[in-house]
């Protein structure tokens, strides 16, 4: 019976579920298919983030597991991360579209796809996808992999897919999957409180 941990985040005020219960594994099934239905609704969530003057600044690249394009992503991942995310289902870059078609700046673009990265993770968690955003990957060589226009710049890989047993990970993923959760104190966060 494979072991899924539960890291519920205790949080200081009650916050919804889908938040607290959503966490990053590095622990994936690398058997399991990828669920279409809840990968297409967590993409439709990441539609339907804010942007301003809803010019949606995003765009992705999808590559499921066995897929050459999968493969040329996980070769854009730098050290730890490659280690565990070859086994996730999925690899889905965000990228922002810092400029628009006709060269004007969009400062605010690289806020706006993380808005989507991060609706993308809550929907998946919903519905039992797990996900781990990762910044540790070059985007010169996603941009070289993938031809990316330099309009568009590489935010985030996000590995989705599956949870896996965590009793079959090795030592250095279990070690961190079994670390404690924290936060720095609200508090803390606030610069300004009036």
């Amino acid at each position: 019976m494979s072991h899924v941990l539960d890291r519920t985040a205790q949080t200081d005020v009650p916050i919804l579920d889908v938040l607290a219960e959503r966490w990053s594994t590095r622990v994936f099934d690398a058997e399991a298919p990828i669920n279409e239905e809840a990968l297409r609704a967590a993409l439709e969530a990441a539609r339907w983030s804010p942007s301003a003057s809803n010019t949606q600044p995003w765009r992705f690249l999808l590559a499921r597991r066995g897929a050459e394009a999968h493969t040329r992503i996980v070769g854009s991942l730098v050290g730890f991360n490659q280690g565990w995310a070859p086994a996730a289902g999925a690899l889905l870059v965000v990228l922002a579209e810092t400029t628009d078609d006709e060269g004007n700046a969009r400062p605010w673009a690289t806020y706006d796809a993380g808005q989507a990265a991060a609706f993308f993770t809550v929907e998946a968690h919903a519905r039992s996808l797990a996900t781990h955003t990762m910044g540790g990957f070059s985007p010169d060589e996603l941009r070289t992999a993938f031809d990316i226009d330099e309009r568009f710049t590489p935010v985030t890989v996000i590995a989705v897919g599956a949870f896996g047993d965590v009793d079959a990970a090795d030592e250095a993923v279990r070690s961190r999957e079994s670390a404690p959760r924290v936060r720095r104190p609200l508090a803390e966060s606030l610069l300004l409180d009036a």
